[in-house]
């Protein structure tokens, strides 16, 4: 009897429908071993998708909080670079400035706010599992990304107020920092941007496969500290740092900021959703496909 061939989307139905079994099976071997590729894919996939799930209400303001806390960086940033001029020399500075750099990142990642450049990839996996839409992750990005730059504007303002009068740094040292991160031109700091959203959404990917407190806040000061040590672009705490030297000098023009900030969006983006979510979740397809 004749059979009907499969349409083209029956089977591609099918190879997802075997691609979410494979989810749903994988774990690890006891508690105490570490997570399969497979369990940290899935774990990843539900966290995401309880984040689609929440009220944009709540996703604003859970951003903006990160943004807020994301400021404790740069206050630190700032009040070491204060404290040690005259003590070394400029790139000395900069490269010391990085044991401090990962403060804010360690209270948004341990408080769970939500920082755009950590949950780049998260977003993009529901996508690549076709659970939600293209268009759905945007909109989600964009509220994220608003939160995130609205908390870093007022966290600026308080700081740039609060500094001088605590006389732990002053304008000079803003508009220095802001300098550091304006030097390189925009193609270099696009693909500055790319390697620290890859390393931002690589946080992400081992922070699901840690299970205690102090192996996460290990992870989070090597990978945000080797960003600031080798002067990867960031564009949250960037986005902070040429803000305020917009507001501390007429050097730094508002095209400066926009051009830096769309810049560094875009590489972190791409980093993030490229170089991690989609080669993880590849990865773990192929692995499906060859043992068929």
């Amino acid at each position: 009897m004749w059979k009907k061939e499969k349409t083209e989307e029956q089977l591609e139905a099918e190879k997802q429908r075997e691609i979410d079994n494979e989810l749903r099976k994988s774990k690890s071997k006891s508690k105490d071993s570490a997570k399969t590729h497979g369990e940290i894919l899935r774990d990843q996939i539900t966290d995401a998708l309880e984040t689609y799930d929440k009220s944009y209400r709540s996703l604003f303001t859970s951003s903006l909080t990160a943004g807020l806390e994301i400021g404790f960086s740069y206050l630190m940033i700032c009040s070491v670079y204060f404290f040690l001029i005259g003590k070394y020399d400029e790139s000395s500075i900069i490269r010391i400035v990085s044991l401090v750099y990962p403060l804010g990142f360690i209270l948004v990642v341990l408080g769970q706010s939500i920082l755009f450049t950590e949950q780049t990839a998260l977003l993009t996996l529901p996508v690549l599992n076709k659970k939600r839409t293209i268009g759905s992750m945007l909109k989600l990005w964009g509220v994220v990304i608003s939160g995130n730059l609205v908390g870093g504007y007022l966290m600026a303002g308080i700081l740039l107020w609060l500094g001088p009068h605590l006389g732990i740094f002053d304008r000079e040292v803003v508009v220095d920092i802001a300098s550091h991160v304006l030097h390189a031109d925009l193609p270099i700091i696009f693909v500055s941007a790319i390697v620290a959203g890859w390393l931002m959404g690589l946080l992400s990917w081992l922070l699901a496969s840690s299970r205690d407190t102090i192996s996460r806040i290990v992870m989070i000061f090597l990978i945000t500290a080797v960003m600031s040590f080798t002067g990867l672009h960031h564009s949250i705490i960037g986005s902070v740092e040429v803000f305020s030297g917009m507001l501390s000098s007429p050097a730094i023009s508002i095209w400066d900021y926009l051009s830096f900030q769309s810049t560094a969006l875009l590489g972190n983006a791409f980093g993030g959703a490229i170089f991690v979510a989609l080669l993880k979740y590849r990865a773990f397809v192929f692995n499906i496909s060859s043992k068929n």
